[in-house]
């Protein structure tokens, strides 16, 4: 039996003192001390953690850490990190460190501080080598390291005009650290107002008339972003890659019924975007192939469009009664249909001055000397070829092409009423829905020179039992696909190739049914559901003992790791758990063997007491199109009464590492525990 005893006098109080570091070991760089530094206690409202890791090959981190908060105002943490890391042998390039940063910044409201107005943060940048190279600050997080995505976002709003106006301001931001490019939107700002009906009084009495069901709306967005290469982005010309402009709109809608059960909807949708700059291109003819010069010019230039859109949907139920069919006492089938029309000019015409003819110009870069030369690119029908001057602009331009289409859809619900094997008096019943959202959709455009119809799409969802529901998705294609030769130069290099392409002709007019061209499938099993409902517990006890007026960054730390981690939770009343998940996806557009792709995957995750104190837990899965184990761990936990031990190990991969914690479990003496890590990250 073993027994922890320890006496920590806790004065009522703050108090700044060392941080003791934690030994470890990496086999990149070297021996190291983790975690180690001072803390600051300026006040009840603010402290501070100045950290550090060091690295016998030359390599270190430093971090700052802050909480702050205001009660009944505000609360939020920052944190800043640098690293300096070298990698190779002393003497050869790589030995040369590489320098990354982290910023990382959260701040939250009280909802009753500014009735009306809201303001939030959450900054997550830095360079994108910074978890990779610094082994996540020395944490050895595993979905630190990996992550491929950094995303930022500052906001502010604010409700106005009694409520009939609503202004939203952000500026966003996101990485992909693997190409290493990087967006920014600075500021991204939308007002919207309240639909109203302006045909309806305040003392209006009884039902509506028709007309007076006619409703307004508007809505602004403006938007100020880039996207480059992270060197890119501060280099002398860096404020000229921003993309800028403002779009409103106006919908105008009116519904009404027709005979009880047919409900219409007409509306008109008005567009307008404003740009202060839009483009010129110049087509260029040379010997091995045409190039195109785009300049950009400066000025107010507006883009208006609208469009036209009518509908109508309705329910049909089906209903069979069954008197001799076991537990089955009835099964029902809802069906909606619904069709749609729509229209929208064709906004390229001349007229109306948004769309150039594509042209070839002299290939002379002097000033004026680029001129027409006559010569239009045409299509192979012969047509002269247009771009948009407005195709570069952050919300595009107005459409090109007349649009007249009808859309279409069938939504079915199938479920059966049963006995209830619960209800002991022999009469109760239960539903079972057999299929959910089961929706086939398409659209038939009228003006389209070819292939008016659009690809059939269907989805669905099953829920049998409360541990097993599935989803699937497909698409089917209406054409057919032939051989189809393709013949390229002339004379001696006239070369013809064959190839599969799906062509304008419908496939029941060759006897058959519409081809599958996509198919996904995925389901979610648990063979303990009530270990789901204890995790999900566990977590919402966690967020009211650590609101967010007094959360440290401990416990803000600890959120997201059970948030993505299914094994976080440690809960010794489940005695076990198995729970996995699968997802297949099936590709063919053409319908041959040379296009046709197959991905399928399953991950699982689960738990066992091997004792009323001890638990192993593991997570791993099979990717079986590569063949290949993704990442695994294991992980074993011993309840010491008011300690906890904790191991964790990943054995083989990228990442394999292990650990050895043991700390107090009250949360006020978090900061009492031993840890031993070695981690075998290596950038070799």
């Amino acid at each position: 039996m073993l027994y922890l005893f320890a006496f920590f006098p806790k004065p009522n109080k703050k108090a700044s003192g060392f941080i003791l570091p934690t030994p470890g070991e990496d086999a990149t760089r070297g021996f190291s001390l983790i975690g180690g530094g001072y803390y600051l206690a300026f006040n009840d409202y603010l402290d501070a953690r100045l950290l550090g890791n060091i690295f016998t090959n030359g390599s270190y981190d430093l971090n700052l850490v802050s909480n702050y908060t205001k009660r009944y105002k505000y609360n939020g943490n920052l944190n800043l990190a640098y690293s300096s890391s070298r990698n190779g042998l002393e003497g050869t390039p790589q030995y040369e460190p590489q320098k990354n940063f982290h910023i990382g910044w959260t701040h939250s409201q009280n909802a009753n501080a500014r009735p009306g107005t809201t303001f939030s943060a959450s900054v997550n940048a830095g360079t994108s080598n910074y978890f990779t190279v610094s082994a996540a600050n020395g944490t050895y997080d595993t979905q630190a390291m990996l992550q491929n995505t950094m995303s930022s976002s500052i906001s502010y709003g604010k409700v106005f005009g009694d409520g009939l106006f609503n202004l939203t301001s952000a500026l966003t931001h996101s990485q992909e650290t693997q190409n290493k490019t990087i967006s920014l939107t600075l500021p991204q700002i939308s007002l919207n107002m309240s639909t109203i009906s302006p045909f309806v009084s305040k003392n209006s009495v009884g039902e509506l008339k028709w007309y007076q069901r006619l409703t307004v709306g508007y809505s602004m967005q403006a938007s100020n972003s880039v996207s480059t290469k992270e060197n890119l982005l501060f280099a002398s010309d860096g404020l000229r890659r921003f993309k800028n402009g403002f779009q409103h709109s106006v919908p105008v809608s009116l519904p009404f019924t027709v005979l009880k059960y047919l409900n219409f909807s007409s509306s008109v949708n008005y567009n307008e975007r404003w740009y202060m700059q839009t483009i010129n291109k110049r087509y260029i003819r040379r010997s091995s192939s045409d190039s195109i010069a785009i300049d950009t010019l400066d000025g107010f230039k507006r883009a208006g469009e609208y469009s036209l859109s009518t509908g109508f949907s309705t329910k049909l139920y089906a209903t069979k009664q069954f008197k001799n069919l076991g537990g089955i006492k009835a099964i029902r089938h809802i069906i909606t249909p619904t069709i749609g029309f729509s229209y929208k000019p064709d906004f390229s015409k001349s007229s109306y001055g948004y769309y150039k003819d594509q042209q070839y110009y002299v290939d002379d870069i002097r000033p004026g000397k680029s001129v027409p030369t006559g010569e239009y690119v045409k299509d192979y029908l012969g047509r002269i070829q247009k771009y948009s001057i407005f195709e570069q602009g952050i919300y595009g331009g107005p459409s090109s092409g007349e649009q007249a289409s009808m859309n279409f859809s069938v939504d079915n619900n199938v479920e059966l009423k049963v006995k209830s094997s619960k209800d002991t008096t022999g009469t109760g019943e239960r539903k079972i829905p057999i299929i959910q959202g089961l929706t086939f959709s398409s659209s038939y455009n009228f003006v389209a020179l070819e292939k008016k119809l659009a690809p059939i799409s269907f989805s669905g969802r099953s829920q049998f039992t409360d541990k097993l529901g599935i989803n699937f998705s497909g698409v089917f294609s209406p054409y057919a696909v032939d051989y189809i030769a393709t013949t390229t130069g002339t004379g001696v290099n006239e070369i013809t190739t064959y190839a599969y392409q799906e062509v304008d002709r419908y496939v029941w007019k060759d006897g058959k049914l519409p081809r599958l061209t996509n198919f996904t499938f995925s389901f979610d099993y648990s063979l303990n559901p009530e270990a789901l409902k204890s995790r999900n517990k566990n977590m919402n006890n966690l967020k009211d003992q650590t609101n967010t007026q007094n959360r440290t960054q401990e416990q803000i730390d600890q959120l997201a790791a059970i948030s993505r981690d299914p094994n976080a939770f440690v809960d010794f009343n489940i005695p076990w758990n198995f729970a996995f998940s699968y997802s297949f996806n099936y590709s063919n557009p053409l319908g041959v063997a040379s296009t046709r792709s197959l991905t399928n995957t399953l991950n699982f995750n689960g738990d066992f007491n091997l004792t009323p104190k001890w638990k192993v837990q593991f997570t791993s899965g099979y990717d079986f199109k590569a063949k290949n184990i993704s990442q695994t761990s294991f992980s074993i936990y011993r309840d010491l009464h008011c300690w906890d031990l904790s191991a964790s190990w990943v054995p083989f991969g990228l990442y394999q590492s292990y650990s050895i914690d043991i700390k107090v479990k009250a949360s006020v003496l978090q900061d009492l525990k031993l840890s031993k890590r070695k981690g075998y990250y290596t950038r070799y």
